[in-house]
């Protein structure tokens, strides 16, 4: 690519279809793979192009933005093409970046390029739709009309028949240990198209940019391509379909697996022949130290856990500490924002929140949170006031002996914000009317 090309032009000039498709192709159809041909036909182009855009993300190696990908295929794509056509395209190093994990550890995520992206989404578009049918109708990660949500509701049906010992399996690094050659191999059984295994592969193989340098990548499929989820699958529908032969009863979203059975002598049995089958068939790891047998209430599962003897649906102890953890860095006195702005950059984390956890049918875990959340609000507020605490109690309606008390209690903010006058100041439908959602209605 010369210098010129790396000038993203920005300003789109042609509708979608125009851009990506092209018409400046001569080369004969024959030559093209069936596979490959599907791959780049314009509506499943076009299709790729409003999910990547859909998508953002942020920019791989080149710089490129999602923005500036339509354009830069108005004028790239025809050799694009005639490279994908002919085995010739080499896709790009990905980019190396590193996010925290609840747990103190890292998550690598390997960020390709937009054009890559864009080439993968459309390869995962056509890929799916031959093992979609082939799935396992008990997983639910990364597929069409299946949710996080289902594969909930799935597992809560399975204990309310009995099973209420669950094998929770954890694959060790699992997106950072896929065996290419197993994947592959498993590719294999269902496309016989090389052009299109060889392009999967180069993409597996592609090198990783990071801080430290370039390495070589021998095993893994990297997050954060389109790719990624539905190699997963490809990978873990062997387990999904042994579990099913040997009569086990499962959920699987991603790399998150329960096993439901019966008793804790049976869980183990289970734990034991599904890792061996884990370390010599799939030859991946389980994570020992996260991975349990255990009673179903005891454990979670996508965000939720299952309450003792009624078996209703609830968020799960580790959830609720995430989110208290995101509101106290909100609400740290250092920050100085006034209530509504508070208020509304709340509202955000809260409302993608309760979309999320709102299917709990335990409400009065979500009261508990919505009461705590006010409580910090007061808190907040209190410390805001400082010196004119008194007079600001006395303007929202305490009396003067009761804010005069509270001014001048040697208790700290925390413990003041639980206190009458706080609550006469500062009831629940103040901060309704601000705008703060509440988590147990609706």
């Amino acid at each position: 690519m010369t210098a010129s090309d790396q000038q993203y032009p920005l300003p789109l000039a042609l509708p979608l279809d125009e851009q990506v498709t092209g018409n400046q192709r001569k080369e004969e159809p024959n030559r093209v793979s069936p596979l490959m041909a599907q791959i780049l036909e314009r509506d499943n182009l076009i299709r790729a192009m409003k999910q990547v855009r859909r998508n953002k993300g942020a920019s791989g190696i080149d710089g490129m933005t999602v923005e500036q990908l339509p354009d830069y295929l108005k004028n790239h794509w025809s050799k694009l093409r005639q490279q994908l056509e002919s085995g010739t395209y080499r896709p790009r190093p990905v980019k190396r970046v590193e996010i925290p994990k609840p747990d103190g550890s890292k998550r690598k995520l390997g960020i390709p390029t937009v054009i890559d992206r864009f080439i993968q989404q459309a390869i995962a578009q056509v890929v799916q739709s031959y093992w979609e049918p082939r799935f396992h109708p008990n997983s639910f990660g990364f597929r069409p009309q299946r949710s996080a949500h289902q594969a909930v509701k799935t597992m809560q049906s399975m204990v309310k028949q009995g099973n209420k010992t669950v094998v929770d399996l954890d694959l060790k690094a699992f997106f950072d240990e896929v065996n290419h050659d197993r994947l592959m191999a498993r590719l294999k059984q269902q496309h016989r198209d090389k052009d299109v295994l060889m392009l999967i592969n180069r993409y597996l193989k592609a090198s990783i940019h990071s801080p430290t340098g370039v390495e070589r990548c021998c095993k893994g499929v990297p997050q954060g391509g389109p790719l990624s989820p539905l190699l997963a699958n490809i990978v873990l529908d062997e387990m999904d379909w042994m579990l099913s032969a040997r009569g086990h009863h499962f959920v699987r979203y991603a790399d998150d697996c329960q096993i439901l059975v019966k008793s804790q002598r049976s869980g183990e049995r289970v734990m034991q022949s599904v890792t061996q089958f884990i370390n010599r068939v799939l030859r991946l790891k389980v994570n020992v130290n996260k991975s349990a047998v255990a009673l179903i209430w005891t454990r979670s599962f996508l965000g939720f856990s299952l309450a003792y003897r009624t078996l209703n649906i609830k968020v799960s102890e580790k959830s609720t500490k995430r989110l208290k953890e995101k509101v106290r860095k909100l609400t740290s006195r250092t920050r100085g924002h006034n209530l509504s702005r508070l208020i509304a950059e709340l509202k955000e984390s809260l409302l993608g929140w309760k979309a999320y956890f709102g299917i709990s049918e335990v409400k009065s875990s979500l009261q508990m949170i919505d009461k705590w959340i006010r409580r910090k609000l007061r808190c907040y507020l209190w410390k805001q006031w400082g010196r004119s605490g008194y007079w600001k109690l006395r303007r929202l309606g305490v009396d003067r002996q009761l804010a005069w008390n509270t001014s001048k209690s040697a208790h700290g903010s925390w413990r003041l914000s639980k206190s009458p006058a706080l609550y006469r100041a500062l009831p629940n439908r103040y901060f309704k009317n601000l705008g703060l959602p509440e988590l147990a209605t609706g």
